[in-house]
């Protein structure tokens, strides 16, 4: 098993490195949501690359409970899969969609907190929020969604993250904050709510935070945190411009190529 996981995230991390795809991993690595998260690890430890924050991933509650799962999943993100609002990015015949979702950007005083992130004291880790894309897909050919451990053992499924402009924090309620996601040249029109992304973005932080000090991981520098989807993924219907509004947040903008 050991020499049969580290061969399948050799395969994995080469697929991330070189924007190449792989023939599907077996399902026993999918299925298992341990074991997911393991292979996740294992790969995530040989990227070289700058951590620069960490996602939440199937952070739907009805998605959760249709897969039989109790909770979601984190994983890394690196530096080289972060773009700004407005730039390019190209994708390819395994690129699944795209998210529109809520970051929050941690100061790096976290990693001194020594408690556990409640609702009461998560706030006081946030330095600044905004709007981003989360552009998904598999690193495997004809990879269908059946388990959640098929998008987090699969470096989390996270193929780009496009950040809007930061803003400094403030208290909103974001339990029901309307989302939506357009792309006029490709007659793409979709509406979201925050209220779908585990309660909301701010208890997603508070899962991820805390699931960070669980693993001990320490970035020693201010992180993001990408919470997870408000329109579900949005599969594309073109290339050209996609504009992804997040109510009394911003907005953010990607030419797909």
């Amino acid at each position: 098993m050991k020499n049969e996981i580290n061969r399948i995230a050799g395969r994995l991390v080469k697929a991330f490195n070189t924007n190449t795809v792989i023939n599907p991993i077996p399902v026993k690595y999918c299925k298992n949501i341990n074991l997911a998260n393991k292979l996740r690890k294992l790969c995530e430890d040989q990227i070289k690359d700058e951590t620069i924050g960490i996602k939440a991933g199937g952070t739907g509650i009805q998605a959760l409970k249709k897969l039989k799962e109790k909770e979601p999943f984190t994983a890394k993100v690196f530096k080289k899969r972060l773009v700004k609002s407005g730039q390019n990015v190209k994708i390819n015949q395994h690129t699944k969609g795209i998210e529109v979702e809520v970051y929050y950007f941690i100061k790096k005083s976290f990693f001194d907190f020594k408690g556990k992130v409640t609702k009461s004291n998560v706030t006081k880790f946030i330095k600044y929020m905004g709007p981003c894309f989360e552009i998904v897909g598999f690193r495997q050919r004809n990879k269908k969604f059946t388990y959640l451990g098929d998008i987090c053992g699969d470096f989390g499924f996270n193929i780009k993250f496009v950040v809007g402009r930061k803003t400094k924090f403030k208290k909103l309620n974001l339990n029901n904050l309307k989302t939506s996601l357009v792309s006029k040249k490709n007659g793409v029109k979709v509406s979201g709510n925050t209220n779908i992304v585990y309660i909301n973005p701010l208890n997603s932080l508070r899962f991820v935070l805390n699931k960070v000090k669980k693993e001990k991981i320490n970035l020693n520098k201010d992180f993001y945190v990408f919470t997870g989807s408000t329109v579900g993924v949005v599969p594309f219907k073109g290339k050209g411009l996609y504009k992804g509004t997040v109510d009394k947040i911003g907005s953010v903008s990607v030419n797909i190529r």
